[in-house]
């Protein structure tokens, strides 16, 4: 079964999904990348060019896509994924997910210097808005993640320690 990784934005599921894939033997799929090649567009010019209904129909399309096939792989999905157009349930029956949990400091350390790469935080200038957003956002969105399988709280430790507790998990 696929293992999908879940979390806000800068929770490491690109990182960790990579090392995770490389420890299990499994192919790594990245859903945004796996977006952007089939769009030929970054995700950032599909959100300024047709906006984010329009990316979020393409990223339901495409989860079901990746999930429907029995590749056994890892599988990093962008953090508003399980939040939208139904996309919990199909995670929940097409895979095993993780939830990979972080602080809110933690996640304003390390997005608010890659805020501009990323669109729904370019328009934030200083750090306590870009901390305001993240809270907001966490909010709304820790009801999809903790419906997770599993959960991993990833503050304080380093990535081979975090691929170590989901293989635990998963075993």
């Amino acid at each position: 079964m696929n293992i999908v990784l879940m979390g806000y934005m800068g929770s490491g599921k690109s990182l960790l999904g990579k090392e995770l894939a490389k420890h299990l033997k499994r192919e790594y799929l990245d859903l945004d990348q796996f977006i952007e090649s089939k769009e030929e567009k970054l995700i950032k010019e599909i959100f300024e060019l047709k906006g984010e209904v329009y990316f979020r129909k393409k990223e339901t399309q495409y989860l079901k896509e990746v999930l429907s096939t029995d590749k056994n792989a890892v599988i990093s999905l962008g953090g508003g994924t399980p939040c939208f157009s139904g996309n919990l349930e199909i995670i929940k029956q097409n895979s095993t997910s993780v939830y990979l949990q972080t602080s809110l400091d933690e996640l304003t350390q390390r997005l608010y210097h890659e805020r501009n790469k990323r669109p729904l935080l370019s328009h934030l200038s200083n750090r306590d808005a870009l901390q305001d957003f993240i809270r907001k956002h966490l909010f709304e969105r820790s009801f999809y993640y903790n419906q997770a399988d599993h959960k991993i709280v990833t503050d304080n430790k380093d990535k081979s320690q975090i691929v170590t507790e989901i293989t635990a998990l998963l075993l």
